[in-house]
Formats: structure tokens, sequence, C-alpha cells
């Protein structure tokens, strides 16, 4: 046991090691689009010392004009330097702020040819040292309930995000298929997670074998499903905003297709590893078992998770259209106008294509189980 126990702490040693160097290498790949748009601008913490709203022009619950603000700089080659800054309200209540003495803000300071402060913009409220607070809680919590193992599952998350944000984005940025590349992605990420979570064995092996055909299947389905709905991709948050910035050539309908799967990916890599560790479990504890009892294990396993991951990627995708819906029922919208519209459907389309793959997943993974644990000795 003693033996057993030091081999997996090696062994959980070797995966942090690898994944370690494996997100220092991402870190180090230039996206390409590292040039900054404001290359007479700089970005500093600022306090708020006083303010002036008398701009302001309040219509309802909107507010429209300029705030003046008094700031002394926190940050940055200008730290202390204490200067008026402009924060411009549009009436927006999601983009809008108004600050008061004693906010920590951020800013973006202009500066003339010889680097000289000009001018003040208030972006927004200074956020970043409370998201650091909240991220160091969590990893604390995280590593002492799980220890080594809690730190594989943070670099795996680090990994996926890093894999996204520089080389799926950048990626599609410069001209690839969005739907290859993010299915490619996903792939990339089903074949780190996996072993990051349960370790390099045939468990692993079986889940990643169900994972990565339930996702091919998934983006057949949400190709035809795409089709079939007659759905833009412009559906998707800010869309439009890449057309205007000069990516007239984006496939936006490809990258909706892309973004189904995308979304559906978790889920259906945690029922498989579920799945793959049921069966191996029963492997385990009874090695005679028939591989027609070993393959309705996984099926029983993977009946009771997909009601609950299928809630879980309704309830994810209502969320985010809780208020749309909200204003459907507010005005007394008729039940067919809200199905047809095209958010609505797109929704539904992520829904139903996410569930898709959450179905599939179990067969898929209990037949790869079958196929590597049938008739196996029991060892990883």
């Amino acid at each position: 046991m003693f033996d057993m126990a030091r081999k997996d702490r090696r062994r959980d040693i070797a995966f942090i090691a690898a994944f370690t160097a494996a997100i220092i290498v991402l870190l180090l790949i230039p996206t390409g689009f590292e040039r900054s748009i404001y290359v007479n601008a700089a970005g500093a913490r600022a306090e708020v010392l006083a303010t002036d709203d008398s701009t302001i022009i309040q219509t309802g619950l909107f507010r429209t004009g300029d705030q003046r603000c008094t700031v002394r700089v926190l940050s940055g080659e200008h730290k202390g330097l204490v200067m008026d800054g402009i924060n411009l309200l549009s009436g927006s209540l999601k983009d809008d702020k108004v600050f008061v003495p004693g906010d920590t803000a951020w800013v973006l300071i202009e500066r003339d040819g010889d680097g000289n402060p000009v001018f003040i913009n208030m972006i927004d409220y200074a956020r970043m040292g409370k998201e650091a607070f909240l991220v160091a809680v969590f990893v604390i919590v995280l590593t002492a309930f799980s220890g080594l193992r809690g730190v594989r599952m943070l670099l795996s998350f680090v990994f996926a995000f890093l894999a996204i944000w520089k080389m799926l984005i950048p990626a599609i940025l410069h001209g690839a298929n969005p739907l290859m590349m993010c299915t490619a992605t996903l792939i990339v990420l089903t074949l780190v997670t996996l072993p990051m979570v349960s370790g390099m064995n045939r468990r692993s092996l079986a889940a990643i074998a169900g994972s990565v055909s339930a996702m091919v299947l998934t983006v057949v389905i949400s190709l035809f499903m795409t089709w079939f709905l007659r759905i833009h991709g412009s559906v998707l948050e800010m869309s439009e905003s890449l057309l205007y910035c000069g990516f007239m050539d984006l496939d936006l309908t490809s990258l909706f297709s892309g973004v189904v799967c995308l979304s559906a990916g978790g889920a259906v890599m945690d029922l498989s590893i579920d799945v793959a560790a049921a069966m191996w479990e029963v492997k385990e504890h009874a090695p005679d078992a028939s591989g027609k009892e070993l393959f309705r294990s996984g099926m029983e396993v993977g009946r009771a998770g997909v009601g609950t991951q299928i809630t879980t990627l309704l309830l994810a995708y209502m969320g985010s259209y809780l208020t749309l819906m909200m204003v459907y029922m507010a005005q007394a919208t008729p039940i067919p106008n809200i199905l047809t519209s095209k958010s609505i459907a797109a929704e539904i389309l992520q829904t139903l294509a996410g569930s898709f793959g959450i179905v599939l997943v179990t067969p898929l993974t209990a037949a790869a189980g079958l196929f590597l644990f049938a008739g196996k000795k029991v060892r990883e």
C-alpha cells in the first residue's frame, strides 16, 4: 500500500512538472496580436480624489454626458501624477459606471509625442487585485481539499484557458476554419485533461475514446441543426464587432457550430470519465464479470449521469438568457413568436446538440471500456 501511494505521488509530480512546462511554453507562444492600438497610452491604477457630476444628464435610470474625476495615479511610470480624467457615459447600465471619491479605478493615460500625459480616460473600476484574491482563495481551498490532485486540476484548467487564448482564438483570427479549430482544440484538451484527472491508464484511454467519438458526432449534429434551423452565427455576442474590426472573411456560422461543441465538451468529458471509472471499479472488484455485465454497469452509470448533465447544460444556457425570457414574459409575447426568434432557436440548438453529445458518450465510452477492460488483468 505504501509503495502504491509513493508511486501515485511520483506520477502526480511527473504530471505537474510536465504540464507546468507545457503552460510555460503556451505563455511564450506569440499570438500575432501583441501590438497595442493604444500606441501613445499607458494603463494604470488610480485613486479617485474628487468628482464633478454637473455635466451628467439623468433621464430615469440612465445617465449620459460625462463625469470629471480628479485622480492620483498609483502604478506605472506616471505614479504619483495628479490629473483630471473624463468618465464618458453612454446611457447604458451595462457599460457605464459612476465613480465616487475613494474609488480605485483603472485608467488610460494618453500621452503626446514626447511622452507627457495630456489626457486621462476613466476605463472602469480596478478589479484585478480583488480577482487575484478570489483566485488565491480558490487555489488554497482546492489544494487543501484535493492535495496534489487539486494542483493537477488547476494546471488542467490553466492549460485549457491558455490553449483557447493563445492557440484557438489567434488561429481563427488568422483565418483558420473556426469549426475545425474548435474541434481540434477540444480534442487536445480531452487528451490532456482526462489523463491529468485520472492518470495515464486504461480508464483515461476509454474515456478519451468515448469523448472524442461523441464530440465528432456532436460536430456533425451541430452542423445539421444549424443548417436545418437556418441559424446565422451573428447570434453570438459581439460577433458583428469582429466584422467591423476588419475580419470580414470570418465565417460566423462555422464559429457558432464550433462554440456549440466547445460548450458541451466539459460535460461530455465529465460523464465519460465517470462511466470509464465505474467500469474499471467493477472489473477490479469482480474480475470474472462478463463483458455484458461490464457494459451494463457502464450504461447504468451513464444513464444516472445523463439527466443531471443535460439539466446542467440547460441551466447554463438558460441562465445566460434569463433576462431575455423575462422580457418576453413581461411583454406577453406569444409562445410561437418566442420559439421562432433567432436567439431562442440558437439556445434550443445549443442545448439539443450538447445533449446529443452527452447521451452518445455513454454507450461509446462503455463500448471502449468493454474493449479495453474485458478479459484483462486488473492493473493500470
